[in-house]
């Protein structure tokens, strides 16, 4: 299993419990949010860690990029683009709106 299908399989979790989904909001207000974040995914059963989830949106963007028009530059990177991280806060976040 990828990070991307580890980060959706917690995301489905968080929105099936409440309780859940706020341990994991309240990992961003840690001294250091990414490896309280990384130890809770562990502590559910997820082996996510820093750099795994760090690389993770890069390698799926590099991906990408390889794969269209022989792999030419042409598109920019989107602030955030290749950030599982917090792309996975930002769905989070939305699902409470």
């Amino acid at each position: 299993m990828n990070i991307a299908e580890i980060l959706d399989d917690i995301k489905k979790l968080a929105g099936q419990d409440v309780e859940l989904k706020e341990k994991i909001l309240k990992t961003r207000l840690e001294a250091d949010p990414l490896s309280a974040f990384c130890g809770l995914c562990r502590e559910l059963g997820f082996q996510i860690y820093e750099m795994d989830l760090a690389c993770a949106g890069e390698s799926f963007y590099a991906e990408i990029k390889r794969s269209t028009n022989g792999g030419g530059e042409n598109s920019p990177l989107l602030k955030g683009e290749d950030d599982f991280y917090e792309m996975f806060f930002a769905d989070l976040e939305q699902e409470e709106n």
